[in-house]
């Protein structure tokens, strides 16, 4: 979605609409009074939105039959440009993802080749993570894309607010409806629900360990788990970020695409 910086959960977003994604989070009351729905949704869309941003993480992968964690580098500029470097382990070292706008390159080292991503392959898996490649290049938000309301859940707590999104008609979101959950204090969301067009339930986003980057606080860990894939986890950790970071425009560059560095 295109309100992240970084977008790897939903919009994030994600890491990387995940890469990427990504990164600004304001929160609290206007003078002690509950702000209203559009006003919490605007809120969540800029949990990680900046002009800018750098950050380093790790992506761990559980599967019932394997696991591992991948460490990486990730520069964004706006909601446009996302570069995602992955720097170890040594097998998957150098491997990159360069996004611009909603076109999208992989660089294999191994091969030293640029490989451009298909719409076919936008649904795809991301580094073999329950990410897709349409995660790290989706433009769109909340408050301008979806029609929103407040809901109820079964079960629901009361210190939090629950939040229904419906794509609106003629846009290619492959969603029948997304269910999230903010905490009712600062609105720093707690998890969301994707569900297809037959409500089923698809994946779960939990956001965990809310954590202060450069001066602002928000969720230090997502954690991607797909409902038709037993066993199956993704869990994103940040561990490093800076907001609205100078930034050479050369990095987002196919010719930068194949740096090491």
């Amino acid at each position: 979605m295109k309100n992240h910086s970084i977008v790897f959960g939903r919009n994030p977003g994600i890491f990387f609409t995940f890469v990427v994604i990504s990164i600004l989070f304001f929160q609290g009351m206007f003078f002690g009074q509950e702000k209203n729905v559009e006003e919490i949704v605007k809120e969540i869309d800029e949990l990680y939105r900046s002009n800018s941003s750098y950050a380093r993480l790790e992506m761990r992968i559980v599967t019932p039959h394997w696991e591992r964690t991948l460490k990486m580098k990730a520069w964004s500029e706006g909601m446009e440009k996302t570069l995602i470097r992955i720097t170890s382990p040594p097998k998957e070292e150098g491997v990159a993802t360069l996004r611009i706008e909603n076109e999208m390159w992989n660089y294999l080292p191994k091969t030293n080749k640029v490989i451009k991503v298909p719409p076919s392959m936008m649904m795809s898996s991301w580094m073999g993570s329950d990410f897709t490649n349409d995660d790290l290049v989706r433009e769109f938000t909340f408050l301008e894309d979806y029609n929103y309301e407040k809901t109820s859940v079964e079960d629901g707590e009361e210190n939090l607010i629950y939040l229904r999104f419906t794509p609106k008609e003629g846009l290619p979101i492959v969603w029948g409806y997304i269910i999230a959950a903010v905490q009712e204090e600062d609105y720093i969301p707690v998890w969301e629900k994707y569900y297809d067009e037959k409500s089923r339930l698809m994946r779960i986003l939990y956001f965990k360990e809310i954590k202060t980057f450069d001066g602002r606080r928000i969720p230090s860990i997502m954690e991607l788990i797909p409902q038709n894939e037993e066993g199956n986890k993704t869990i994103i950790k940040y561990l490093e970020i800076d907001f609205n970071p100078e930034i050479s425009s050369d990095i987002f560059s196919l010719r930068n695409l194949r740096s090491q560095k």
